[in-house]
């Protein structure tokens, strides 16, 4: 489900005039608003880790990350540490013959962030070590012996940093933490 970034919440906000008819009098939190601004730097760390190994990794696979630390705008946090991010595998070389190396190409897609999808950019990749020089010595001495050997596979661990930016201006309304609370009268009839 996507929704329209410029309509983005990012803190709860209740409906005075509804909740006053039905329940009387509401408690509600002055609300500031500001804009993530398209290049803010997000710290993401991998929710699971990335291997080539086994040769289970498929390009257009989705993984998951989350938050390392929170956003803030004016000292207001506007995504909360540890945050859902979603990323997509976009190249997976597996280690081969002749010492070719594993390799794993990734993009970051979004963060999700009080319910709403944030738009995102950034990447992450691995190589393995290749075994060239050991398929040349091995090739010099045993000529069939280069065949049979491989480099290594890429590997990205649980846990590893990933940085991302955000995609666009994203318009927020915040609920400051520290906000007093304005308790409104019901409507007298």
């Amino acid at each position: 489900m996507k929704f329209p970034l410029g309509a983005l919440v990012c803190a709860l906000t209740f409906a005075v005039p509804a909740v006053q008819a039905q329940t009387g009098p509401v408690a509600t939190a002055a609300t500031t608003s500001g804009t993530l601004r398209a290049g803010t730097s997000v710290p993401l760390k991998m929710a699971e880790g990335l291997t080539t190994k086994g040769k289970k990794l498929k390009v257009g696979q989705r993984f998951q990350m989350e938050t390392a630390e929170a956003v803030m705008i004016d000292g207001n946090v506007v995504i909360p540490a540890g945050s859902p991010a979603t990323g997509e595998i976009t190249e997976v070389r597996n280690k081969g013959m002749w010492g070719k190396s594993g390799r794993i190409n990734g993009r970051v897609l979004y963060v999700r962030a009080n319910g709403r999808q944030i738009r995102m950019s950034g990447s992450i990749d691995d190589k393995g070590k290749t075994g060239t020089a050991g398929v040349v010595g091995a090739a010099v001495l045993i000529p069939v012996a280069g065949f049979f050997m491989t480099g290594t596979s890429a590997d990205i661990p649980l846990g590893s940093p990933v940085t991302a930016f955000i995609d666009e201006d994203v318009s927020v309304a915040v609920v400051p933490a520290s906000a007093p609370m304005v308790v409104t009268s019901p409507a007298k009839n």
